[in-house]
């Protein structure tokens, strides 16, 4: 039995009470089923922000809008497929030839008298030539896996199609929509909603690209090293280490371990101890000086916020969820920052007859 004197709740507000965990659950579960169509628009918006600068430049220049955007996804499209033709058409003729002289490669190892006696000790050339015999026949398997991921690619068409057209429409009257909510509120709230969305656009336009900046300047070093120490393919090899230097916090280090690979066949060890040298020189200047400079001017975040949204970003989606961690923190951060600044310009509350 209910203690003496308790009081119990009206119907009307058990009913309420009801209804409202109710009506949150429903909304839980729809957000579950519609995760996907949710997570393309999250996408598509990142991607509007982040190609933003472009179009809008473009439509400074007296281009029309709509196709200041078609030439910025085809000039991205042509970027990705000029890539593909830089890097895999010498990759493969890298492979058959690192094929067919790895015997001379190995022969020139040997003469190295450490390299010698772990060799002998541990049988590396036999099997090195024993792996080298059967790189021909695993280019086609990797060619076969590569067919695979492309047919898998075009099996999500619709998603990436759906993904541009979205980005086409924010773009083109994303500004009216925002416009739109904004009206529907009162001036102090419009206000700060136009500010946050500011400060959310500028972190993500400007990661984006000082992302880039940061990247190509990787390639260049990249390619300026491996010339110097005549390391053929030069020009892939340095593509390749700007787009793994895309990637926050492992990318260059990534990118550095098969650049260095390759080094160390072609030039043992002078090359590789010259590489090694510089890509630890480079790391040390991109990190303590590059990336502070170009990111402190629109991203402002601290390195442990970096550290961890890496970490959950890369659990969540893998090396996407790694690229969009940062300016996804730095979009929380705006969140957090407005939050706090509205919080202390609101005046203290007194109780009732305090005074």
């Amino acid at each position: 039995m209910a203690a003496a004197g308790a009081k119990i709740p009206p119907a009307r507000e058990i009913v309420r009470l009801v209804l409202t965990v109710v009506a949150t659950l429903a909304l839980l579960y729809l957000l579950y089923r519609l995760r996907s169509v949710i997570g393309l628009v999250l996408i598509a918006v990142f991607f509007a922000l982040a190609i933003a600068p472009a179009v809008n430049w473009l439509d400074d220049q007296k281009v029309p809008r709509w196709l200041a955007i078609l030439l910025v996804y085809l000039g991205m499209a042509g970027g990705i497929f000029g890539i593909g033709l830089l890097v895999v058409p010498p990759l493969v003729d890298g492979v058959n030839e690192l094929s067919e002289n790895l015997g001379g490669y190995l022969d020139d190892l040997r003469e190295n008298e450490t390299f010698a006696e772990y060799d002998d000790k541990y049988d590396i050339t036999e099997n090195l030539q024993e792996q080298a015999n059967n790189l021909p026949s695993r280019l086609g398997d990797a060619a076969g896996t590569l067919r695979d991921v492309t047919v898998g690619v075009f099996a999500r068409f619709v998603q990436l199609f759906s993904i541009l057209v979205i980005t086409f429409f924010l773009l083109m009257d994303g500004h009216r929509i925002l416009d739109f909510g904004y009206r529907q509120m009162s001036p102090l709230r419009e206000g700060r909603l136009r500010a946050l969305a500011s400060d959310i656009s500028d972190a993500i336009s400007g990661y984006v690209f000082g992302n880039f900046v940061i990247s190509i300047l990787a390639g260049i070093v990249t390619f300026v090293t491996l010339t110097i120490l005549d390391i053929p393919f030069a020009v892939p090899l340095a593509v390749l280490f700007a787009f793994f230097d895309l990637i926050p916090l492992i990318g260059a280090t990534l990118g550095g371990i098969l650049v260095g690979i390759v080094v160390a066949f072609v030039s043992f060890p002078v090359g590789l101890l010259i590489w090694v040298g510089v890509l630890i020189v480079y790391q040390q200047i991109e990190n303590n000086m590059i990336q502070p400079y170009v990111y402190g001017r629109t991203v402002q975040i601290h390195p442990l916020v970096v550290i961890v949204a890496v970490l959950i970003g890369s659990a969540l989606l893998g090396i996407l969820g790694a690229l969009i961690a940062i300016p996804a923190a730095a979009a929380f951060q705006s969140v957090v920052r407005d939050w706090w600044r509205y919080r202390q310009e609101q005046p203290p509350i007194t109780a009732p007859g305090a005074g």
